[in-house]
């Protein structure tokens, strides 16, 4: 079960990249479109994210590339939605990604905060309060190091009151969309609220370049979350039909729960994640704690290995560690059972306690 507001895989194994792949009908992102960002932005290497298969399906990057090969202007739309004040390491993922992909491609950046999403979707809190956890998530959005020139970061319903073409193209949207369309992409019911209705076109706004007063020919490319994907699908059937440029897409895979792979990281649940304003000791307890490839004994594993492709700890090195050859060694020595469980947790521990305290001091 993958929806924008559910997440659930059937066993330990999660979410593998060729099984999102045929559910949702993207395309993978190959060696050869890798390479090409490497030409086209004259590097050698990639963030882990891309050359790892963090980031492993699209929706016409290869024409977001052609623009910038042809010089012409592009910028990212990326969001967050505020169920929390305090963001989590799953939440930090598409942000790292984003950032890297500003710098890489040298464009401006545009952030959606969904304030009004959660008041409507959950209604756990105040539509204040909800607005509350928006500016305390912007500072961690912030922390994360964007090129505050190119960056703009705006509040659903601060946005909404301001002279700009942001109502214009949602009154657009909405006029482009069938109510049965809307229905069946996100699941809605008779007795759900309005509100769900009205909510995905107001999150296809960022993705016109005229809500920003661009020319309706610049494209947009989205970095998300493979659940978000409903969204974007239904915004590029709107854009043929508005004369605009679809928006190009690229999908994350989701940073496993620390209760294992067969769901994501989620800020409503203590147990299954790491803020980013816990502690050293805190972060070590939940780590040690998280789901294990390991084997049930010392001597079982030392016989037969631990499996890395369910092991928690793992995947997060997979995401977080730089070094690719290190990595490697990693996973061989466990795969062999030369590695303890406690090994692969304990440098797991030090590379998320370093990333979580880099954080802290970003903040201040």
């Amino acid at each position: 079960m993958i929806t924008p507001n559910v997440v659930k895989a059937d066993d330990k194994t999660g979410f593998t990249n060729n099984k999102l792949i045929k559910h949702f009908g993207s395309t993978p992102i190959n060696n050869d479109l890798l390479n090409r960002i490497k030409k086209i932005c004259r590097v050698d290497y990639l963030h882990p994210l891309l050359s790892r298969g963090m980031v492993f399906s699209h929706r016409d990057l290869d024409k977001f590339l052609d623009d910038i090969e042809q010089g012409k202007k592009v910028y990212i739309y990326t969001g967050r939605g505020p169920s929390t004040s305090r963001m989590h390491l799953g939440h930090l993922v598409p942000f790292m990604l984003t950032k890297y992909l500003q710098d890489l491609f040298k464009c401006d950046v545009y952030i959606q905060i969904t304030d009004d999403e959660k008041y409507l979707l959950k209604g756990k809190h105040s539509l204040g309060e909800y607005t509350a956890m928006g500016h305390e998530n912007i500072k961690d959005i912030i922390a994360c190091g964007f090129d505050m020139e190119r960056t703009f970061i705006f509040v659903d319903t601060e946005v909404m009151s301001n002279e700009n073409k942001f109502y214009v193209n949602l009154i657009k949207i909405m006029k482009n969309l069938t109510c049965n369309q809307v229905r069946a992409c996100f699941d809605i019911k008779d007795g759900d609220n309005l509100g769900k209705m009205f909510f995905p076109a107001l999150q296809m706004v960022p993705a016109f370049a005229t809500t920003f007063g661009m020319d309706k020919n610049v494209r947009c490319l989205i970095p998300c979350g493979i659940d978000q994907d409903p969204y974007f699908r239904l915004v590029r059937d709107v854009a043929k039909k508005m004369k605009s440029k679809k928006p190009a897409v690229i999908h994350t895979n989701f940073l496993p729960s620390l209760k294992g792979r067969d769901e994501k990281m989620s800020a409503s649940d203590e147990s299954s994640a790491i803020y980013l304003d816990d502690t050293p000791k805190k972060i070590k307890k939940k780590i040690n704690k998280a789901f294990s490839g390991g084997r049930e004994t010392t001597e079982l594993h030392k016989k037969l290995g631990g499996v890395p492709e369910i092991d928690v700890a793992f995947q997060y090195l997979k995401c977080f560690m730089e070094s690719d050859k290190a990595l490697r060694e990693i996973e061989d020595k466990y795969r062999k059972g030369e590695m303890s469980t406690g090994e692969l947790k304990k440098i797991c521990c030090e590379i998320i306690c370093n990333i979580v305290d880099e954080h802290k001091q970003n903040l201040k």
